[in-house]
């Protein structure tokens, strides 16, 4: 099985090569720095700062691998090739939700990018999925965790 493409736009791609780069560089010495002083400790089976600086130590490199792999997998969202036309990753939809009679702005990206804090929604979510390829106008109906909520489509834009 080919490994999963990253969709992400390049604001997203410099976030993650930031990320790793931090990752690399600083948080590696941050956490060997603190190894080296917790040896100094003496007695390594009851020495807990050692124990949360081996266990961070293990979280960065898994973090970096992880990192790595969707680096190396991406697919960049290009925005001159994104229109408004229908809701695609990279639009921003505002809808209306018919139970809350509230309207909502969701922007569709790719899982790396979801921030929740910010609208920022998987592509591979229950909404985001429900909502590509649809148009302005339309009604759509999402089966989330909580039951089916309608939305209605009033505007697409990058």
């Amino acid at each position: 099985m080919p490994p999963k493409e990253t969709l992400l736009t390049y604001e997203g791609l410099k976030k993650l090569e930031e990320e790793l780069e931090y990752l690399k560089t600083e948080k590696r010495k941050e956490i060997a720095e603190r190894i080296k002083v917790a040896l100094g400790f003496g007695d390594l089976s009851e020495n807990s700062e050692y124990d949360e600086a081996k266990n961070e130590q293990a979280q960065v490199e898994m973090r970096i691998i992880d990192l790595e792999n969707k680096l190396r997998n991406v697919k960049l969202i290009d925005e001159d090739e994104i229109d408004t036309k229908t809701v695609q990753v990279g639009n921003t939809v505002q809808v209306y939700d018919e139970e809350f009679d509230e309207k909502i702005e969701y922007t569709i990206v790719g899982s790396t990018e979801v921030d929740l804090a910010e609208n920022k929604i998987s592509n591979e979510s229950p909404i985001g999925t429900a909502l590509l390829g649809r148009k302005k106008n339309e009604v759509v109906e999402v089966e989330t965790p909580g039951g089916v909520i309608t939305l209605k489509i009033l505007k697409i834009t990058k």
